[in-house]
């Protein structure tokens, strides 16, 4: 009783000192940070920018501030040079446990009141795409425990040193190597959680896991850590040493404090989440595994069935195999690391198997030996977690699965088969899958699912066929557009969430606009299979790619912020015109892009194509005022930029600011500058009609394996000009 009425005298005057209503008022208006100009979240989602981005801004300052705050309210009865009497009075050791709960206590309480006050402001921020529950999440996970850990961290330094200003220092350090050194490694970023983005459109329980994770092994280590610190309070007058033996003399408190820290160590090494992929991706062994003389594969199946609670997959696979080489061989399978294999029969009985624990690219290799008869099948029996590559664990999210939105991609799905040749007809597959209703399947590709079953427990079973060794499948609350343009059949598939921003942008109406002008200008795209062609909006992954009969669409391009770009369009419709104009430049004509600094990009012939589909629509004079003239400007502000007149003045700018500035002056030459260029060679080049020849040419001609790229030089050969005619120096 004792000790709970000084834990609430503690807390009541802890909220009476004006030093801790400082904090505490700094801490609740920190997330501003995230909007203005701390932003390690750099995705174009509106939950990252006003979701993600506030809320790791104000774990991250509040944070340091709580930690600051521990030390000084550790330090008060010592500069008050009361500690002799406070001392006479309750243990020392009471009295900093006191202190801790009611400093957490505090950072609780500051958390859960800056969640109330930034939620009517972030719901208004992020519109028809705010969900309350990953708002909860990203305050509680991202923000809510980093405080409680930078007052462990700040009571641990001074608890070792018994000096504000030694504490101060450790902590600084502390908290300064999460926000540098430790930033991008998602297990040791402990104030700074390592979120590259969230999703608008459908789950983020994937990345919610992986900050919960962290935050909980470095609890059990900063807890392991004060328990030590604590054990060395000084008492009776000895130093930390003999202060901390006295405390051991109770073998509890050193055990405790052993076993937070062996808890958080095996936490640390045992981490399920990421794999230990080859850190040298320019090693594939892999990929240099010898096909098996005399056997071929003549078909697969897979029944797949996802757990959308835990986030988990268990399957079963089977594949026939056709051995005329008279003896027995082995036949590696690629396997997700986070799968464990359960059993392998071949012909119906058990057999015998090696799941090695070498990883690259996300993968791991079974291996099953084959027998010498003639036709053999072999079935997996698998399941797990899957891990995600541990060299993109800074961009973590791609293995979300949910009842929202799933992709299952090769090993993912199913063990790939790495080392056997197929038969004339290719590895044909039939893949089932059993989901929720709500879900709807979309083999990428030109395989169509259908259900075959329906279950009482409100879920259905897919089937499609497929060919190859892998396959990708994605899932998820969809809705389907189905649109006739370009002489093609477009399905046009985006989340539910989305609807909405997608009406008002005139999604359908972009489609049909982008294919049909495009296919007639420069051809029909190459990934188009039987007059048919998927269009998916995934879940933000950084990029799209396209394979025949699909093409994926990152969310990230058609959120209201992105809708609202006026580089890419006047109108949000315009904007969407823009991206699916990237299906031809970009998808289906690649640009390297290791020159970051370089003008020519898929976003020049892009915004050029977008210019060319609205006069098209809307007229010349509203292209040439929303377009032409206002490139023309931004070009002329370009030039007379300081840093572009007197460029040896950027070097010497802090490094975050010389990337600011470089990356806008970029954007100018992008989405500008090379526009303007490619206007120019139209009239250089005869006109509009001479330019769209030039252009149907370039996106059909034939292209050189090793370096697939349309590069600045394939379109001035192209068009018979030299850089130098390019130059904006005259009036276009």
């Amino acid at each position: 009783m004792k000790n709970l009425r000084l834990f609430s005298l503690e807390l009541r005057r802890l909220f009476q000192s004006p030093l801790a209503l400082s904090i505490i008022f700094f801490t609740m208006v920190s997330p501003l940070a995230g909007l203005i100009f701390y932003k390690p979240a750099d995705a174009d989602t509106m939950l990252t920018a006003y979701l993600a981005n506030p809320s790791i801004a104000g774990g991250a300052a509040g944070g340091i501030l709580f930690g600051i705050l521990t030390v000084f309210e550790l330090d008060r009865a010592s500069r008050s040079r009361t500690d002799v009497l406070l001392d006479a009075a309750v243990s020392s050791q009471s009295m900093a446990a006191i202190r801790l709960l009611s400093l957490t206590a505090a950072a609780l309480m500051t958390a859960a009141a800056a969640m109330a006050v930034w939620f009517p402001i972030t719901r208004g921020q992020i519109g028809t795409v705010f969900d309350g529950t990953d708002y909860l999440l990203s305050y509680l996970l991202f923000m809510g425990l980093s405080l409680p850990l930078g007052a462990l961290a700040g009571a641990s330094a001074y608890q070792f040193t018994q000096r504000a200003d030694l504490a101060l220092v450790l902590f600084a350090a502390f908290a300064g190597l999460s926000l540098t050194v430790w930033s991008d490694n998602w297990q040791l970023c402990w104030l700074n959680p390592c979120v590259w983005a969230l999703s608008d459109d459908f789950s983020n329980f994937r990345i919610f896991r992986s900050v919960a994770y962290m935050r909980l092994t470095w609890l059990a280590a900063l807890a392991g850590l004060w328990t030590l610190s604590w054990m060395c309070v000084r008492q009776y007058g000895k130093g930390i040493f003999g202060s901390f033996l006295r405390s051991a003399r109770r073998i509890y408190r050193p055990v405790i404090a052993l076993a937070l820290l062996l808890c958080s160590g095996t936490a640390y090494a045992a981490q399920p989440l990421v794999d230990h992929s080859n850190p040298d991706e320019t090693v594939f062994t892999f990929g240099e595994l010898e096909y098996l003389e005399g056997v071929v594969c003549t078909g697969r199946t897979a029944q797949v069935f996802p757990n959308l609670t835990d986030g988990t997959v268990t399957g079963l696979a089977s594949y026939q195999f056709q051995n005329t080489s008279g003896q027995a061989q082995k036949a590696a399978f690629a396997v997700t690391p986070g799968y464990r294999i359960s059993s392998v029969q071949i012909n119906g009985e058990e057999a015998p198997f090696v799941l090695g624990d070498y990883q690259e690219y996300n993968e791991a290799m079974l291996e099953v030996e084959l027998p010498a008869e003639e036709a053999a099948e072999v079935t997996v029996e698998y399941g797990g977690f899957p891990q995600e590559n541990r060299n993109s664990s800074a961009m973590q999210g791609g293995r979300e699965i949910s009842e929202e939105y799933l992709c299952l991609e090769n090993a993912s799905l199913a063990p790939r088969l790495m080392n056997v040749l197929p038969d004339e007809k290719l590895y044909p597959a039939v893949i089932e899958i059993t989901l929720p209703d709500s879900m709807t399947v979309i083999p990428f590709g030109t395989g169509e699912a259908e259900i075959v079953s329906e279950q009482e427990d409100g879920t259905s079973t897919w089937r499609y066929e497929d060919n190859g060794t892998g396959g990708i499948l994605y899932a998820g609350d969809y809705i389907r557009e189905d649109i006739e343009a370009g002489g093609i059949t477009v399905e046009f598939y985006y989340g539910r969430k989305h609807q909405e921003v997608m009406e008002e942008a005139g999604a359908a109406e972009a489609v049909k606009a982008v294919i049909d002008y495009c296919t007639e200008h420069y051809g029909t795209l190459s990934f188009g299979a039987g007059g048919r062609l998927k269009l998916i909006e995934s879940r933000v992954v950084g990029g799209g790619y396209a394979t025949e009969g699909a093409s994926l669409l990152d969310e990230a391009d058609f959120t209201a912020a992105n809708l609202e770009d006026g580089g890419k369009g006047a109108a949000a419709g315009e904007v969407m015109i823009h991206e699916l104009v990237h299906q031809w430049w970009g998808l289906g004509n690649m640009f390297d892009s290791s020159d970051e600094t370089s003008s020519w990009s898929a976003e020049g012939l892009t915004v050029y194509t977008t210019y060319r589909i609205v006069k098209e629509l809307y007229g010349e004079e509203y292209a040439r005022e929303y377009y032409t003239d206002q490139w023309k400007q931004a070009v002329d502000d370009y030039y007379l930029n300081f840093y572009v007149r007197n460029p040896e003045y950027l070097d010497k700018l802090p490094e975050e600011k010389r990337l600011e500035i470089s990356n806008s002056l970029s954007y100018v030459r992008q989405y500008c500058e090379m526009p303007l260029k490619i206007l120019k060679a139209e009239e250089l080049a005869g006109g509009e009609e001479a330019m769209d020849e030039i252009l149907q040419k370039l996106f059909n001609r034939e292209l050189d394996p090793a370096y697939p790229y349309l590069t600045y030089e394939d379109f001035l050969d192209a068009c018979g000009l030299t850089e130098e005619e390019l130059n904006l120096d005259e009036n276009i």
